[in-house]
């Protein structure tokens, strides 16, 4: 504790005397006092600044405090690094200098003390501390162990006896170790190096044992070792970074003041004691500083680091501190480095500001360096992507600092988009992990590619098990009846089976295994969103596409297959399946919770949106002219016949004009896209809410993609099957790719149209439209395999591990002929076997 230093000091120690601050334990000071020698510090009521002479005995030193503060020098014990001064002799002999006079020396009353149990546990510990530092790596090592053993049990008794009663009795002791200076003598023991291994043992154990309760009482004590330790030893040395950490992982549970630390009063026994934010960012400054993605040890100090920055994050969000309006300069380097208290009240979100600083600076240093290795093609991991997999937890801490400060959000979305978005996206791909908050980029399409959107997406839905035939839900389908019984399988179930993995299998086929599974799933959702089904209409522009039908109520129990409906498209995503089938972009928006507007209805209805914006860019006059002739009702057919809706209450008496246009086509559009639909997107999407299990998580899910997005993971590659690109992707079992037979078979497929590819892929491995990157997609390579049948027969399959077996046919054209059979549709389904 390094304190300034009045006039008389500073005169005093030009005159070759020694500065000592004694701490007392229990004093009544005298007001009259009045000497030059002695001088008493009004500002702190536990520490008296008192001059002596190197040759100064102890006893005189008695005499002045006696003079300060009416302590009788009879009940005085002046106990100075962890030893009783006898009073006898001399500060010189007694190794006290004004280099190590300031934290060490305590002055304490054994008469005065009402708690005569706790002071002796602490003054026999004091001379256990005091007699192994005596000791020397010469003295005798049984000697030394029984201290140590001593020690050890002295500490557990201080153990036992604080924290094993209630809070005010642990308050007490620990103020009364405190006061005696103890946790100083221990910390000089551990300096010491004949003793350092064994007292870290003994000061771990004993640190354990008293943290387990009662954290508002040993928090303030723990600080106080730690920030001992932070001014003795190497900031990497061990019983530091043990301290620092179980002191930060005990902040979340105590009180944190924005005030600075006021001067601690030995007479009070305070039951909580509050932490003051200024004793921790000393820590913050020295852990940021050396945080690094590529350390060895990241994941301990970003811990640590994440422990003591969230309650000051949390002192300046609920002091409602304005924000920084410009970028502030580096404050000095001792407001970090030194304990003490700068009475600036903006301080703290300053201070908190500079980290920001420091930290992005390091981050974008690491993204600089991910780039580089992109751009260098590499494709293994050398040593110098250790840490990247941090990059994302680092760079989430930097972004939740910066939104707390006006305008450093926005400077650091856009430098993360205009300078880091190859590498921030590389980063999620590799390195996103499964329960870590990434909402703040998910929010931000403009940061990420359609890769790592998906990646992060696929994070939100629940992860399938690796042991596949373990704890499914299993189905067992006519073909015949698929739609209906594939219904009752998937409706019927509870969601936590569903979500566990799906084992498929068909009636009267031997057919199992991922393969089937994987047909399942494209036949089940073309059957659901087939037009005749009642359930989905398509898109005029695109028919890949559907809406809901509003008219979907012909059927009973249409709502049900809503609900069914989206418990198979979030299982299709889950497992990872293109389908086939997309969304329309009113369909979509509302499943993420988005209003729709004009321009999101042109494929759904093409007609409408035509009609509605020549309303918009028509003359303001002739519209109020009634030119067009238009109220506000809505006019349409269902199910084939003629219905009119008013938009508005007594609506057909309401004139569409210039200046209502806008609220008419507003309404036109919500009633056509939400209203008449507003039941079966409900249920859709609480069908697809059973799989991911929080309604928030099913908005964000379509919030943080784009339609395209989901295109993608739907629908797959809206690309013709490029035959180099599954040549590249295929090995070979039993022929070599020279043979002849291999040279037909790729010749063959090339000449093929592209629907006949597709069914040919689909009857090889039970998928018909391609993941976007292509065969690069698939989970496997695809194989082709020499069987032992006849050359008249037809090929065969293993979609489970994408095999197609075919005999050594004699010629193209018998290959031809057996190939073109397969590749029709009615034929090329549910022909292999897995």
């Amino acid at each position: 504790m390094k304190r300034k230093l009045g006039v008389e000091s500073e005169e005093a120690m030009r005159d070759g005397m020694i500065q000592l601050f004694v701490r007392t334990f229990s004093a009544s000071s005298s007001s009259n006092y009045n000497n030059n020698s002695c001088y008493y510090n009004k500002h702190s009521s536990r520490s008296l600044v008192v001059f002596g002479k190197p040759d100064d005995t102890i006893e005189s030193i008695q005499v002045k405090i006696e003079a300060a503060t009416g302590i009788p020098v009879s009940f005085q014990r002046l106990m100075y690094a962890g030893k009783q001064l006898g009073s006898e002799h001399t500060l010189r002999q007694s190794n006290i200098t004004n280099n190590d006079s300031s934290l060490h020396l305590v002055a304490r009353t054994g008469a005065r003390t009402h708690h005569p149990h706790a002071a002796r546990l602490v003054n026999d510990l004091l001379s256990f501390v005091y007699r192994l530092r005596s000791s020397t790596s010469n003295s005798n090592r049984r000697h030394i162990d029984n201290l140590l053993d001593l020690l050890d049990s002295k500490l557990k008794e201080f153990s036992y006896n604080a924290f094993s009663s209630y809070i005010y009795h642990a308050s007490v002791y620990v103020n009364i170790f405190r006061s005696y200076g103890a946790p100083e003598a221990l910390v000089l023991l551990y300096m010491s190096p004949p003793h350092k291994r064994s007292a870290l043992h003994s000061l771990q154990s004993f640190i354990i044992s008293v943290s387990n309760r009662f954290y508002p009482v040993f928090t303030p004590l723990l600080l106080h070792f730690s920030k001992l330790l932070f001014s003795s030893v190497a900031h990497d040395d061990p019983f530091y970074l043990f301290c620092r950490t179980r002191l930060g992982y005990m902040l979340t549970s105590v009180s944190i003041s924005s005030s600075p630390p006021r001067p601690y009063s030995d007479d009070e026994y305070k039951q909580v004691d509050v932490i003051s934010a200024h004793d921790l960012l000393p820590f913050v400054y020295q852990i940021a500083t050396n945080l690094s993605p590529s350390s060895m040890n990241f994941d301990r100090d970003f811990n640590d680091f994440t422990n003591f920055v969230t309650p000051i994050k949390k002192l300046i969000l609920l002091r409602q501190v304005p924000p920084v309006q410009t970028p502030i300069h580096s404050l000095p380097m001792h407001y970090y480095t030194n304990f003490h208290p700068n009475p600036h009240p903006f301080y703290i979100r300053d201070f908190l500001f500079t980290i920001f600083l420091v930290l992005f600076s390091e981050m974008k240093a690491c993204l600089n360096k991910v780039e580089e290795h992109i751009k260098a093609g590499k494709r293994q991991v050398d040593m110098n992507n250790i840490g990247w997999d941090h990059c994302l937890s680092f760079l989430t801490q930097v972004y939740h600092i910066a939104k707390m400060y006006q305008g450093a959000e926005e400077t650091f979305i856009t430098d993360m988009r205009l300078n880091y978005k190859v590498s921030l996206c590389y980063l999620i791909v590799r390195y996103a992990k499964r329960g870590v908050d990434y909402n703040w980029i998910l929010q931000r399409k403009d940061l990420t590619d359609f890769q790592s959107r998906r990646h992060l997406v696929m994070l939100l839905l629940p992860e399938l098990k690796n042991d596949y035939y373990d704890n499914v839900h299993e189905m067992l389908i006519d073909r015949s009846q698929l739609l209906a019984e594939s219904f009752n399988y998937i409706l019927a179930a509870k969601t936590d089976a569903l979500r566990g993995g799906l084992f498929m299998e068909f009636k009267n086929e031997e057919a199992t295994g991922p393969g089937v599974l994987r047909e399942w799933f494209l036949l089940v959702c073309q059957s659901i969103f087939d037009p005749h089904k009642a359930l989905f209409i398509p898109c005029p522009n695109d028919r890949r596409r559907f809406f809901p039908n509003p008219a979907s109520k012909v059927d009973p129990m249409h709502l049900d297959y809503y609900q069914f409906a989206g418990r198979v498209i979030a299982l299709a995503l889950m497992h990872k399946m293109q389908v086939g089938i997309v969304f329309d972009r009113t369909f979509f928006l509302q499943l993420a919770g988005v209003d729709i507007s004009l321009d999101d209805v042109k494929d759904a209805d093409p007609y409408l949106y035509s009609s509605c914006k020549q309303i918009l860019d028509m003359d303001p006059c002739a519209v109020d002219e009634d030119t067009l002739g238009l109220s506000f009702v809505w006019e349409f057919e269902e199910l084939g016949s003629m219905k009119l809706l008013e938009l508005l209450p007594n609506g057909k008496h309401i004139p569409v004009n210039s200046r209502n246009r806008k609220e008419y086509i507003h309404l036109l559009i919500r009633h056509r896209f939400v209203t008449s639909v507003t039941q079966q997107v409900t249920r859709f999407a609480q069908g697809f809410t059973d799989i991911v299990t929080k309604d928030e998580t099913r908005k964000l899910i379509f919030k943080s993609l784009e339609v395209r997005d989901l295109d993608g993971m739907l629908y797959g590659s809206g690309s013709d099957i490029s035959v180099d690109d599954w040549k590249a992707h295929t090995e070979y079992m039993g022929y070599k790719v020279t043979d002849r037979q291999i040279k037909w078979f790729w010749k063959i497929v090339g000449e093929m149209t592209a629907e006949q590819r597709k069914v040919l892929l689909f009857f090889w491995t039970s998928v018909k439209y391609l993941p976007v990157e292509g065969f690069r997609g698939l989970a496997s390579k695809l194989y082709i395999c020499r069987s032992i049948e006849k050359v008249n027969r037809l090929p065969s399959s293993h979609t489970c591990f994408y095999q197609i077996c075919f005999p050594a046919y004699p010629s193209k054209a018998v290959m031809q002929r057996c190939l073109n059979t397969i590749a029709q549709e009615h034929i090329g389904c549910s022909f292999g076997t897995c």
